[in-house]
């Protein structure tokens, strides 16, 4: 059993115990959030379009962190213009808990 998720502007294909990084989310270490589902698939059927607003999933927030540092270099030949630029995507460690079709 595995469903399709969209969190943060991306789809992410997760089962139950799934363990998977996403966009900064606005929720506590600990806390129980709802996915919105975009297909559910078991064994022998599978719902999608209209049909997942009765699919739940589950997810417990794990933690949040900042990924690996990125380094920016931007230059203009010739014109001795330089700039360097570094970055950190934050994001939010999610663990699916269950998966529920009614």
């Amino acid at each position: 059993m595995y469903a399709i998720v969209k969190t943060g502007g991306k789809q992410y294909k997760v089962e139950q115990g799934t363990i998977f990084s996403t966009e900064l989310l606005d929720a506590q270490v600990g806390s129980v959030i709802e996915l919105n589902a975009l297909l559910f698939a078991d064994d022998d059927k599978v719902i999608a379009g209209e049909g997942t607003n009765n699919v739940k999933v589950m997810a417990e927030v794990v933690e949040h962190g900042k990924g690996k540092k990125l380094t920016i270099f931007t230059y203009k030949a010739k014109k001795n213009v330089r700039h360097k630029q570094g970055h950190r995507q934050p994001y939010t460690k999610l663990k699916v808990t269950s998966i529920t079709a009614k």
